[in-house]
C-alpha cells in the first residue's frame, strides 16, 4: 500500500463487527444484514449473505472444485448502521454517560438519538484466558512484592 492509500484508512471505525447494517449503494442496495468481518486495511466490510459473487475454485488435495457462490466485501461507505428504535439507516456517533463510560448514539436526520448496543459478538473471546500459569508468566507473590515507598522514597533506583 502506497503512503497515499495509507492517508485514507480509516483510524475512528463506528462500524463493528455484529452491527446491523443497512446497503446503500451497489446492487444489494436497501437490504439489510449482519457484518460478519471488518476489514480495516482496506475500509471494507463483509455482510453476511449479501454481495455474493461467484468464485471459481480448482479442485485439489482433500477438497472438489466448481463454482460457488461468496460473499464479497463492500466499502465502509456503502453501509450505514440501522437505528434500534426507528429502523432507518443513521450516522454513529460518541457519546459519554454520567458515569463516564463511552457509548455510541444514533444521529443525523430521522435518528432518534438512541444509544446503540455494543454488539454481543465481541464480548466472545475465539481463545479463552488461560486459568493456569505458563513457564513465561511471573509468580503471584513476586507480583506483590512491594518494591518502592512513597513516603521514605527506599527503593528508588539511582539514576
Amino acid at each position: 500500500m502506497g503512503w497515499k492509500a495509507a492517508q485514507k484508512l480509516i483510524q475512528n471505525w463506528k462500524i463493528l463487527r455484529g452491527d446491523n447494517v443497512m446497503i446503500i449503494r451497489g446492487k444489494d442496495k436497501g437490504e439489510t444484514g449482519i457484518i460478519k468481518r471488518v476489514i480495516r486495511s482496506q475500509n471494507r466490510v463483509v455482510v453476511e449473505g449479501k454481495n455474493l459473487v461467484k468464485k471459481h475454485i480448482k479442485q485439489g488435495q482433500g477438497h472438489e472444485g466448481g463454482i460457488f457462490s461468496i460473499e464479497a466485501p463492500l466499502h465502509v461507505s456503502n453501509v450505514q448502521v440501522i437505528d434500534p428504535v426507528t429502523g432507518k439507516p443513521i450516522k454513529v456517533g460518541t457519546k459519554y454517560l454520567e458515569d463516564g463510560t463511552k457509548v455510541r448514539v444514533s444521529r443525523g436526520i430521522g435518528a432518534s438519538g438512541s444509544i446503540i448496543p455494543r454488539p454481543e459478538i465481541l464480548k466472545l473471546r475465539s481463545k479463552p484466558r488461560p486459568t493456569v500459569a505458563g513457564p513465561k508468566d511471573t509468580p503471584l507473590d513476586l507480583v506483590m512484592e512491594k518494591t518502592y515507598d512513597a513516603k521514605t522514597g527506599i527503593g528508588m533506583p539511582d539514576l
